[in-house]
């Protein structure tokens, strides 16, 4: 019977492994092979005089990341690694890899990006990359039983839509038969619909896509949003379920990952309650300081008040009570204080991770706010109609799951979070 290679311990007596050729070592009289399957590599040794000539000569010539059966009795030893090696009474060739290979599996020649994501097969069999996306696998499998505990409705909503979700123009449109259509920019609308439709707490994970024409270590074009809405709730309630979340992510990663944080050579360090809440005056004061700048209120922050900011802080914080007039017409302004609204961005100290609000709910109220940005409630009459006949209070916010990953791992670029990434440049493989 197969076994995965982390559960061959030296005090295993005969093991079947299937695997990938990791590394082959010729030493004349003796050949070692390091076999690597998705939980670890064994050590397969073959002495010349001891094994038999069937698998020497199935062994001879193989070309590494080939696909191989091996059976044979483990032997406890030190060097290799796990302590155990295998020495081989049935060797097969599964399916025989081509040379030379697109690029190095085992690291010891470096790719550039672009070469390890048009061979993006090969790149994530190395150790270092695979890890990423287990621990991104644990990340939704964290997030997606947090929210369950805690009542929450798993939605899907549409990914063809006939209009923007925040308005403005970066849209990828499609040919949709006769009709005009979009790829959507979020969830947004929907969400907010089924807090009318009486569903009280929803969310889902899934591609958002935004036609912006960045080139940074940041920015997608495509990217997974972990998206909620809750009602009868305010912007405050929805921090505090998202910095929950942030932290029991945490959490669940540092206990059943630690292998592959270790692969990464990161020491994860869980996010300490309550992350610190600064106004958005607050914010552009610190970044005005650092940087002898003059940000005013009403500006945008950028990367290097952003970055300055972070610096600043850091750790995890919130940004809040943002000027209306720069956030989308959705959310909600201060009843006494309208230039200023019940929003927040959640922040790391290398990025803005999330961006929520509570939501008008306001039928009325709603309506001025989307000719305020100079859109058409026209062509909002879809999402309009469910605030005519009972809308809840409501509130929620979309976290970036690759920037959660690209912070917590401390990954150089966002495409490294991210198995097949799209951007300006890419869209194949």
């Amino acid at each position: 019977m197969r076994l995965p290679i982390h559960a061959i311990t030296p005090e295993t007596d005969y093991a079947e492994i299937v695997g990938w050729v990791h590394e082959v070592r010729d030493l004349g009289g003796l050949t070692f092979f390091l076999v690597r399957d998705r939980t670890g590599i064994v050590q397969v040794t073959m002495p010349k005089k001891k094994v038999p000539p069937a698998v020497l000569e199935a062994a001879h010539g193989v070309s590494r990341e080939s696909v191989v059966r091996v059976k044979g009795p483990v032997k406890a030893i030190a060097k290799a690694p796990g302590g155990r090696e295998i020495v081989p009474d049935e060797f097969e060739i599964v399916s025989i890899a081509e040379s030379p290979l697109p690029l190095d599996v085992v690291g010891k020649v470096p790719a550039e990006l672009d070469t390890r994501f048009d061979a993006r097969f090969l790149d994530v069999r190395r150790p270092r990359i695979r890890a990423i996306f287990f621990i991104r696998s644990a990340v939704i499998q964290a997030a997606t039983g947090f929210l369950y505990s805690r009542g929450f409705v798993n939605i899907t909503t549409p990914k063809v839509v006939a209009a923007a979700t925040e308005g403005g123009t970066e849209l990828f449109p499609l040919a949709y038969f006769e009709k005009e259509a979009f790829l959507n920019q979020s969830p947004q609308l929907y969400k907010q619909m089924l807090m009318a439709a009486g569903f009280e707490k929803v969310f889902e994970i899934g591609p958002i896509f935004r036609a912006e024409e960045h080139n940074t270590v940041r920015h997608l074009n495509e990217a997974t949003s972990l998206d909620v809405e809750v009602s009868f709730a305010d912007h405050n309630d929805v921090m505090e379920i998202l910095e929950d979340l942030i932290v029991a992510v945490y959490e669940h990663v540092a206990d059943l990952c630690q292998d592959r944080l270790a692969d990464l050579g990161v020491d994860l360090k869980i996010p300490e309650r309550p992350f610190p809440r600064i106004t958005y005056e607050e914010a552009i004061g610190i970044a005005n300081r650092a940087l002898g700048g003059n940000l005013s209120f009403g500006d945008d922050i950028g990367t290097a008040a952003e970055k300055a900011i972070g610096e600043a802080m850091g750790e995890h914080y919130f940004i809040v009570d943002w000027p209306t007039e720069i956030k989308p017409y959705y959310a909600m302004p201060y009843p006494d204080r309208p230039e200023i609204a019940k929003a927040f961005d959640l922040m790391h100290p290398r990025m803005e991770l999330s961006s929520g609000a509570q939501r008008v709910h306001r039928h009325d109220l709603l309506v001025e706010r989307i000719r305020a940005k100079g859109l058409s409630p026209e062509s909002f009459e879809f999402y309009l109609k469910a605030f005519r006949y009972g809308m809840p209070p409501h509130a929620g916010w979309g976290l970036g799951i690759e920037r959660l990953l690209m912070t917590m791992l401390d990954l150089g670029n966002i495409r490294e979070a991210v198995l097949f990434p799209r951007d300006r440049h890419r869209i194949t493989p």
